[in-house]
Formats: structure tokens, sequence, C-alpha cells
């Protein structure tokens, strides 16, 4: 069950993302969220899963994430687990005492949008933390017993910065250790900041094999203290992968040198097929 509750993303800054452009961020009116939670919970069929969209739900007071996770459960007594995008700010302007009432409700993942673990490759996105402070955020969740999902942009760096990106964010969530971690691929839309620098030449995305270069970069480094399950098969990249870190390291690196060794782009996702 997909409910929107908040109308844009609260820091809506990025340079890379063109979704909320013309969006100012605010929560839909209770009322209208509780008559899609009536008209959803009508459906023949038993959700045990909600997802609360749109960008960055959890910078909401609690008492309105309660409310609206009580209600879902209300109506669907099936729900076993509610999730939440949460940005680093959001993440860590909740108290403990906040993260662990929302636990106690039903919320059971956050997904965390770090995109980089290189300081600079952050500054120039505008993406509003830097990584001490989402290893902060990611401890807190961790903490606070909720399931972390995390995700990365490879290319993100551009060529200039694509080898210290992808080394600094492969330790970067080692250090951080989410359960889940998944890479993404840059796909420039012409309503951002970062399309304007390519087409300025202030940004060069990677060719297909460098941003596969990363990938490869970001799983050696990305030594993980405790199991991660970790993925490349979004709609936007060019190998799709699926792994558990640390037990599957060697053989995805293996599988990735094969297709960078060979240079045949036939083994790569065709690019009328991605997508974001």
């Amino acid at each position: 069950m997909i409910i929107q509750v908040t109308v844009g993303c609260s820091h809506n800054q990025c340079t890379f993302c063109g979704t909320y452009k013309d969006q100012k961020f605010r929560l839909k009116d209770m009322a209208l969220i509780k008559r899609d939670i009536d008209e959803m919970s009508s459906y023949r069929h038993e959700f045990t899963r909600a997802f609360l969209a749109d960008g960055d739900v959890l910078i909401l007071p609690n008492e309105q994430i309660l409310e609206i996770i009580h209600y879902i459960k209300k109506k669907n007594p099936a729900i076993e687990r509610v999730g939440v995008y949460g940005n680093t700010k959001a993440i860590l302007k909740k108290t403990p005492q906040e993260l662990s009432a929302l636990k106690g409700a039903g919320l059971g993942i956050v997904y965390q949008g770090i995109e980089s673990g290189n300081r600079e490759v952050l500054r120039r996105i505008k993406k509003g933390a830097f990584p001490h402070k989402q290893l902060e955020a990611a401890e807190k969740i961790k903490a606070a017993g909720i399931l972390l999902s995390q995700t990365v942009l490879l290319g993100i760096g551009g060529t200039e910065l694509s080898e210290e990106h992808a080394i600094d964010t492969g330790k970067h969530l080692g250090d951080m250790s989410p359960h889940y971690a998944g890479a993404l691929t840059v796909m420039l839309l012409p309503n951002t900041e970062l399309y304007r620098d390519m087409r300025e030449g202030r940004f060069v995305l990677p060719d297909k094999f460098g941003l596969l270069n990363e990938l490869r970069l970001m799983v050696i480094n990305m030594k993980v203290k405790s199991p991660c399950f970790f993925t490349s098969n979004h709609a936007s990249n060019y190998l799709p992968i699926r792994a558990r870190l640390p037990e599957d390291r060697h053989r995805v690196i293996a599988l990735i040198d094969q297709v960078l060794k060979k240079r045949d782009e036939r083994l790569l996702k065709p690019e009328h097929m991605r997508a974001l």
C-alpha cells in the first residue's frame, strides 16, 4: 500500500534531481490522507506492507506520522511494516525516544539516499549532509531497531572524481553497514542543474564501463561489519547485481571484471531499457 502523505521534498536542492522542482514541500490535508487510506483499504487485498510517500515523510512531527501509521494499521490489521524516505537532516532531528515510538507503532524501514561518501562530491551536488552526519544518522536508525536501506549514485562524481567517489562511497557504506544498499546510476534530466553543468562542459558522465568500474571499486571497498543485501538492479543500471555481502563479494567482483575485460556492450542492459 502506497499512501501519499507529503507533496515534494523538504530539501529539494540536489543538483541531479528534477522530481520536485516546481513543488513546495507540504503535508497533505490529514482528512484527505485518511480518505486515501480508506479507499486503498476497501480493495480486496490483504496488505502486509505500507509506504508513506513522497519525499522525506520522516521530517514531519512525530504525532502526525504516528496518527497516519495508527490509522493505516487500524484499517489494515495485517500490515507488518511501514516504510518512509528519510534524509539525514530528518533522521538527526528525531530523538531516540521519537524513533523508538515510531518503531513501536510499526515503522520498520527507513530509506536514506546518501548518494556518495566523498565530501567534495556531496558539496558539489548540494546534498545538504556530509559523510560524518550521514554516519551519525545511520547509527541512530539502527540503534532504534529500524531497518536501514541506503542508496548511492554511480557517476555522480563525473569523470573528474569518479575513482575518489567510488572508493570513498564503498568505504562509507562499509562503515555504516546498512541492512540494504542499492547502487543506482545517474540519469541526466533536462530540468536539473547537473544537466546544465553537462551542457556547459563542467560535468562529464563516465561511460558505461567507467560506471561499471565505479561499481567494482565500491564493492571492493565496502567492508561491512554486518550482513548487507546489496543490489544494482535498478532500471537505471547497466549491469544488474544482487548480492549478500560480505560472502558474495568475490563473485560480484569476478563478474564485473569479466564484463570489463570483454568490453562487450551486448552484456549490458540496452539503452532503451534504462529508466528512472
